[in-house]
């Protein structure tokens, strides 16, 4: 389960740098950004185990 949030949080990121510089997806892409973010915390905070 922690590789797979891990996974959906570098994808996140990934969408948001598109969207950022296409300036085309408007605040949804901010979003997202934050939930990847988020993820990315709480994966470092339980490390792996």
């Amino acid at each position: 389960m922690g590789g797979l949030l891990y996974i959906i949080a570098v994808v996140l990121v990934i969408f948001w740098a598109i969207g950022f510089f296409a300036y085309s997806a408007g605040a949804i892409i901010h979003i997202l950004l934050v939930i990847a973010v988020i993820s990315i915390l709480f994966r470092l905070i339980r490390g792996n185990k």
